[in-house]
Order: C-alpha cells, then structure tokens, then sequence
C-alpha cells in the first residue's frame, strides 16, 4: 500500500470514528432510562481508538458537555467529567489489543469506577446522606439499580461502537486496499 493509500485510510478509518461517536452521543439527548446512556462507551472506544491522546479525552469530555447543554448541569459534573476521563485511560489500556474479553473487562472496570467516584461524591459533597460510613453505605446501597443500568448501556454502546466499527473496518477500509490477487 503506497502513502496515499495509507492516508486515505487513516483519514477513513478517523472520520468513521468520529460519526459513530457523534451518533451515539446524540443518543444521550433522546429519553431513555437513568444512567441506560452511551458516554461511557464512547469513552472506552474513543480512549482505545485514538492513538493521539488529545482527541481521545477531548472527543468524549465534549460530547458529555454537549448534551449537558441540552440535558442541564449540575453541581457534581466535574467529578462526572473526572469519572468518564478515568474511563478514557481505561479505553486507552484497552489500545489495539480488543478482544471480546478484554472489552467486557473494561465495560465492567468504567462502569464500576464511575459507580465508585460518582456515588462516593454524592455521599461527600451532597446533602441527602449522613456523613457516616453507615450513610455512605446507604448511599451505594440505593444507586445499585443505577449501577445495572450504566453497566448495561455501556456494555450495549461498547457493543453497538466495538461491533460496528469492525463491521465498519471490514466492508468500508479493507474494500479500499488491494487483493493479493490484483497486486500481482
């Protein structure tokens, strides 16, 4: 494959990143359950695709601000923010090497860090729960149902972005590169 060839594909293989993320981060605009959303997944997938580590933590912290825009803000969005860039290195870990296993192990590890971060700073710094390890406990204890719902979005975006980017790969970028048999 000459420089050119290699260029397109890069620049191919980019641009399709980017529409699946843009798509699925205008998902988070349409009604759906607390916590049932794609950014988590589209933190591991932008961490584990962008090689440059720049737009693979701006694309995602975007998208998340973007719909916040529309969805409303909040007093805990920088730690919610904080959350999916820990999920961006997750992503980032993940790199090249994206098995099935390896990406549930990451679908599970970003969903139960944010459960962690994000209920850890309801208890700290909201006021419905005392500030005791019992309310702490009963703090994690009524957000288990959200931790369902964010493990199961993340694990059906990662799918959705996972799956469809190679599905992506297969029929549009390697459709581009010449067959053994015509390079002969």
């Amino acid at each position: 494959m000459n420089s050119d060839s290699r260029n397109q594909a890069v620049i191919l293989r980019g641009a399709v990143i980017v529409i699946m993320i843009l798509l699925a981060a205008a998902l988070r605009l349409v009604p759906h359950p607390w916590n049932l959303a794609p950014i988590g997944a589209i933190a591991l997938f932008s961490g584990s695709m962008f090689r440059n580590r720049w737009i693979a933590f701006l694309l995602p912290l975007a998208s998340l601000f973007a719909g916040d825009v529309f969805v409303g803000f909040h007093k805990l969005m920088l730690i919610v923010y904080a959350s999916f860039a820990v999920s961006v290195a997750i992503g980032r870990w993940l790199g090249e090497n994206r098995t099935v296993a390896r990406i549930g192990g990451a679908v599970f590890l970003g969903a139960l860090q944010f459960f962690a971060v994000t209920n850890f700073a309801v208890w700290a710094l909201g006021g419905f729960y005392p500030k005791t390890a019992q309310g702490l406990a009963s703090c994690f204890a009524a957000a288990v149902p959200f931790f369902w719902n964010t493990l199961a979005g993340d694990a059906m975006y990662a799918g959705v972005l996972f799956g469809g980017y190679a599905l992506a790969e297969k029929i549009l970028i390697s459709s581009r590169e010449p067959s053994a048999e015509t390079s002969r």
